[in-house]
């Protein structure tokens, strides 16, 4: 009977185990830094727009936005990796206690403010630039009708509404405002501003609507009032004028 002789190289197996140890290790330390410095970005993007904010440490410990945001940076690294299971438990864990949906699999730049929060739902293919505040009940979803790349994408300095919700894989361009309650099915251009439902887009010539103001909107409809009010005086106006002559 042949006998089969294995020979441990037990310095080169110690060497090989420490190294892979210390390289998750450091990929470990690194993704944690990533998310601190994330966090870090979105804390001050809550101090810089919210004047109720009194300290970092406060928006760290009682705003429900940040919560949120901090489980989605986890679960998104571990929905990167594949790790799909703890992802959706992280994220589903996150809704339970702040009242906001954000799937792991969507993309999120730095400095999202989500200004109380209660009822957001961020679908899975979402895609958030930087610098984006959200208020409550804000879904940025799909219309069931796609596949694929299902809800909407969100450019640069993008505000939405309360009660907002976007609907489709079309993109919000940099810069853009959508009203409280309105409903987009469509896409919106840059420095612009969507009302009613569905959202119609009233133009601002260029000027960058102020990221906090949801009072100072142009309503189509109601310019369209106007519009036909005025019409309708010069008509009257006319008119007396020829009876007069």
């Amino acid at each position: 009977m042949k006998q089969y002789i294995i020979n441990f190289d037990l310095p080169a197996l110690a060497k090989s185990g420490a190294s892979a140890v210390m390289g998750a290790g450091k990929k470990a330390a690194n993704t944690a830094r990533a998310i601190h410095e994330e966090i870090a970005t979105d804390i001050a993007a809550v101090r810089q727009r919210d004047p109720a904010a009194k300290s970092d440490l406060e928006i760290l410990l009682l705003y429900s936005g940040v919560h949120a945001i901090l489980a989605y940076r986890v679960a998104h690294k571990l929905y990167l990796s594949k790790h799909y299971f703890a992802a959706r438990a992280i994220s589903q864990w996150a809704r339970h206690k702040t009242g906001i949906e954000i799937h792991p699999g969507a993309t999120i730049g730095k400095g999202l403010f989500i200004d109380h929060g209660m009822g957001v739902v961020i679908g899975e293919t979402t895609e958030i630039g930087d610098n984006c505040t959200l208020y409550q009940g804000v879904t940025l979803g799909g219309t069931g009708k796609d596949v694929g790349k299902r809800h909407p994408t969100l450019g640069n300095n993008v505000l939405v509404g309360a009660g907002a919700k976007v609907l489709g894989p079309f993109k919000i361009e940099d810069n853009s405002k959508i009203a409280a309650n309105a409903v987009v099915l469509k896409e919106v251009p840059e420095n612009s501003t969507a009302v009613g439902i569905p959202a119609r887009v009233v133009r601002r010539d260029g000027r960058r609507p102020d990221d906090l103001d949801q009072v100072h909107i142009p309503d189509p409809v109601a310019q369209e009032i106007k519009r036909l009010e005025d019409r309708m005086d010069a008509l009257c106006a006319q008119r007396t004028s020829k009876n007069h002559e």
